[in-house]
């Protein structure tokens, strides 16, 4: 999937977006768990009844890598995404379950042209995960960089 060419000045404050629909499969977060986050609640469900969780749950870490797939798959176009300085906050607050279906939604919070690189700017934006049920599973604040359609200094000139 191709997601819409969304440069700088289509983004304002205020605007929300929500796409995806992810279905989470048990097998996936165990072979997730095995390679890069290999707790026992993520690994076995009979060890995950041990826990507080009270059976599997994704790595918030798989979770993260689910987000970031159904953004580059709806809303990070090729030809204008430039990438991010990073995330301000990072919030597990529900656990993901295989079963769980998930999709984003995305509020812009502040768009920003770059005063010493106009052909681009930032946009800082608040990132909720969504599973079936309509309950934030994990939030984010993040910033993006992102391509301008037009240079002001060019086309002022």
């Amino acid at each position: 999937m191709v997601p819409p060419e969304r440069y700088l000045e289509d983004f304002t404050p205020g605007m929300e977006l929500e796409f995806g629909d992810r279905l989470v499969t048990a097998e996936e977060v165990v072979a997730f768990a095995r390679e890069y986050d290999p707790q026992p609640f993520h690994l076995d469900e009979e060890a995950g009844k041990a826990t507080h969780f009270g059976g599997l749950v994704a790595s918030g870490w798989q979770t993260a890598g689910f987000m970031m797939r159904m953004l580059v798959d709806h809303m990070l176009s090729p030809k204008t995404s430039l990438g991010s300085p990073g995330l301000d906050e990072l919030r597990w607050l529900k656990p993901v379950r295989p079963g769980d279906r998930l999709r984003v939604r995305v509020r812009i919070q502040e768009v920003k042209r770059s005063r010493s690189r106009p052909e681009m700017g930032t946009i800082r934006q608040t990132t909720e995960v969504l599973n079936q049920k309509d309950e934030v599973v994990m939030s984010t604040i993040s910033i993006g960089m992102v391509r301008a359609r037009s240079n002001p200094e060019i086309s002022a000139g």
